[in-house]
């Protein structure tokens, strides 16, 4: 990869963890995008220290020193989540076309960036493509030796899109939900009435308010638009944020830290822009199956209703 060269904006969404946002800078610095685009949320007022931690934090972003022009968005106070992760991708595409974005705790493979801008290049003009993830939770099964696959599913832990898909489609008050649900298109969107169980009650939540993000509805304006994901043949995202200080990664998970591996290259490309059925399958069970002990632990803490 000596005599290739990032060219893709890379968004950057940052709060108030400096130590795992330290390890995400310091491959961001490797790669050396031509531009870096900050977003940061504010300090709760309840909370002692963070505002010395979010400060703590940003400083990190001083430490470009590579030819880069740096754009920040900084909240002064504390937006949550949804709005201000929405806010702040709302923000990266007023003023790029495409980006890569990573969140502070999604630490990439360096072969990630190659991937993600060689991708959008290929799919710019296809709108049958959402996005670029850089996730894989199949645990090592692979259909063929293709470099990646189409899926249904919107992981979002270090991934790429163009402004189009996005300002032309994504709601955080996901104002269509209720036609979606009343005519009943769930079912055709997800295929089986176990997922249209768990994300009717998912959708609901969030239209209703009671979930403070802004990625189910980046699932959902995908899934009415009718749009794949291509999703990697190998992990390239390591997830480091499921602890204590974590705002939603906070339980035990088989895909916390997750190893990431390096993509050979040049790619290798699928026959067509068919989604891997396969793999999906196996994606519900191990990222949306919750087991029945957890499912009867959420509902004493009023996670699901």
């Amino acid at each position: 990869m000596s005599d290739w060269q990032l060219k893709t904006p890379v968004a950057f969404i940052i709060f108030n963890r400096p130590d795992t946002t330290e390890r995400v800078f310091a491959e961001i610095a490797k790669a050396r995008p031509p531009k870096l685009l900050v977003v940061a949320d504010g300090p709760r007022d309840n909370r002692a220290g963070e505002a010395e931690k979010c400060a703590a934090t940003r400083a990190i972003i001083d430490r470009v020193h590579w030819d880069c022009e740096v754009l920040t968005n900084y909240s002064d106070r504390n937006l949550g989540c949804k709005r201000r992760v929405s806010s702040g991708i709302d923000w990266v595409f007023e003023r790029v076309e495409e980006a890569i974005i990573l969140e502070d705790d999604c630490v990439p493979d360096p072969t990630f960036f190659r991937y993600c801008q060689e991708l959008l290049d290929r799919y710019r003009y296809d709108h049958r493509i959402g996005l670029i993830s850089g996730d894989n939770f199949q645990f090592g099964r692979r259909r063929n030796d293709d470099s990646y696959y189409f899926s249904k599913y919107v992981h979002i832990w270090g991934w790429a899109t163009w402004r189009d898909r996005w300002a032309g489609s994504y709601d955080v008050a996901m104002t269509k939900w209720p036609r979606i649900r009343e005519e009943g298109w769930l079912a055709d969107i997800v295929g089986n009435e176990r997922e249209v169980v768990f994300w009717h009650k998912i959708f609901e939540r969030v239209y209703r308010g009671e979930i403070d993000t802004w990625d189910y509805q980046w699932v959902f304006a995908n899934w009415v638009e009718g749009r794949s994901t291509v999703l990697p043949a190998i992990n390239l995202i390591t997830n480091i944020g499921f602890d204590a200080n974590a705002t939603h990664t906070t339980g035990d998970s088989e895909l916390a830290n997750l190893p990431s591996h390096a993509l050979t290259f040049p790619l290798k490309h699928p026959v067509g822009v068919i989604r891997n059925m396969q793999a999906d399958a196996f994606s519900e069970t191990k990222c949306f199956q919750i087991p029945l002990a957890k499912r009867i632990r959420n509902k004493l803490t009023g996670l699901l209703r």
